[in-house]
């Protein structure tokens, strides 16, 4: 099963970003219909082998009335954690039944009014609290650069849809990582929003610490750029300066402060250190003052952060459980959660303590930015682990332990509240694409689409299609 996954072929679709797509239909290069045709055909001949749609609603798609937005009749997945009049949600757990819902999220509105077309649901592990998209009740959704490692996690399926080609966009969130994770992992383009940049599931504003954020993945830094000003005005919050359309790359030149070991002081894998040692190259070369960084938080912040998500597990499920009585089974829950939730009821009282240090993430997350513009590190400790090394049936203490020593960088942008995005760079010995993760102070994704850009130019993305010479449309 080595062998690389994508759909690229020539039709409507060709290798269009969303921008390049949306601008050919404009101009009449290519019909509706002829591009929601090929979208499907070639999820059709990926999906097998990737297992990344949840939800198909190809029919519907078909027959949808004409949309208006910047990437109007562009084709697209949702991730089924958020939901869509007239389809289910099922959060990645085998608890649901599955049934349609009859109002459309805030996210997922906001994901429309860019002009997409909903071609499904993608997959997500339970709840989205892991970092592989892995599950116990059916099969697990693979990489396409090689099936026999993991998509990432939690937004895996839409990583999966859009790096094979499937689509140019999909929608994906992120508490920890869960855009920038899959983004490494397949070579995307993941950006998370400062917080309460884009609009949030319901009741997440209310909540003692508000991790999460939503966005898109994409296989270009203009679809981000391109999504996040057209969308960035529906909903938008009154305290935060628009970004708008940041179109290509400066001359404006920074202070970039290279991370290269994890919040505990450990060194990353050899494999990620050289590709961020690349990055760092590519930014020197390009004029930007590189000088070393240290992650510096509170030493219990892995600890509160893992109680923390052990609270969110256990109210999620609750919530489902008095929102869908009889439609939610918590008996087919998954191991990690229900390890999650016993996390949680052993140590109410720690609870409370973690979520007050976590509020005050913020102003630490803040104090990195003090003598520098940007933090540039890894997105990852180690590269993507194969199949079933996170699989969520294992032992809980053995999967945590290994959740702690994979995402080393992701969790501080969703308690500090400021902008991260992963961006694709060079390839690691698996042949998987390489990856960097960049941070930039609260309200600052202009900075980081810039710096984007200009990695993007100096050094080209690696191209799925070019994984092989003998790779072609599973």
């Amino acid at each position: 099963m080595s062998s690389v996954v994508h759909g690229f072929t020539d039709d409507a679709l060709g290798d269009h970003d969303a921008v390049g797509l949306a601008a050919a239909l404009r101009a009449g290069e290519v019909s509706r219909a002829e591009v929601i045709e090929a979208a499907i055909a070639r999820t059709q001949a990926v999906d097998p082998r990737l297992d990344a749609v949840q939800v198909r609603s190809f029919e519907r798609a078909a027959a949808a009335p004409e949309t208006a937005g910047v990437f109007a009749g562009v084709p697209a997945f949702v991730k089924d954690n958020t939901d869509v009049a007239g389809l289910p949600s099922c959060h990645g757990s085998a608890a649901f039944t599955p049934h349609p819902v009859t109002a459309t999220s805030g996210p997922a509105a906001q994901f429309l009014h860019s002009g997409v077309v909903v071609l499904g649901k993608s997959t997500l592990p339970e709840f989205g609290l892991t970092a592989s998209t892995e599950f116990v009740h059916r099969p697990p959704t693979r990489n396409p650069w090689n099936p026999e490692f993991s998509a990432g996690a939690s937004s895996g399926g839409s990583a999966a849809l859009v790096a094979a080609g499937a689509v140019p966009i999909a929608h994906a969130n992120d508490g920890g990582g869960s855009i920038r994770i899959p983004a490494a992992a397949t070579g995307l383009v993941g950006l998370k929003p400062t917080r309460y940049r884009l609009l949030d599931q319901p009741g997440a504003r209310k909540l003692p610490v508000h991790l999460v954020a939503e966005g898109v993945l994409t296989r270009s830094v203009r679809d981000t750029a391109h999504y996040l000003a057209a969308v960035e005005s529906f909903g938008a919050h009154p305290k935060l300066a628009p970004v708008g359309l940041v179109e290509g790359p400066s001359a404006r030149r920074l202070r970039i402060g290279v991370v290269t070991a994890d919040v505990f002081g450990r060194p990353v894998h050899p494999d990620n250190r050289a590709v961020l040692d690349s990055a760092v190259h590519v930014f020197a070369g390009l004029g930007h003052e590189i000088v070393a960084k240290r992650l510096e938080v509170d030493p219990r912040f892995v600890d509160d952060f893992k109680q923390y998500w052990a609270v969110m597990a256990a109210a999620m499920t609750l919530s489902f459980r008095l929102g869908h009585r009889g439609r939610f089974d918590a008996r087919k829950l998954d191991p990690f959660t229900t390890g999650l939730i016993g996390m949680a009821k052993r140590n109410p009282l720690g609870s409370a303590a973690a979520a007050w240090r976590l509020r005050a993430g913020t102003a630490a997350y803040d104090r990195h930015f003090a003598d520098i513009d940007v933090m540039l590190s890894p997105v990852l400790s180690h590269p993507a682990p194969r199949i079933g090394e996170l699989a969520p049936d294992q032992p809980f203490d053995d999967l945590f332990a290994k959740l702690v020593d994979y995402v080393g960088f992701t969790p501080l942008n969703n308690v500090g509240g400021g902008p991260g995005i992963s961006l694709p760079h060079g390839l690691l010995p698996t042949g998987l694409p390489g990856s960097v993760q960049m941070a930039a102070p609260r309200g600052a994704e202009r900075t980081l689409l810039d710096l984007a850009y200009q990695l993007e130019a100096a050094s080209p993305f690696p191209r799925i299609t070019d994984r092989r010479a003998d790779a072609g449309a599973a």
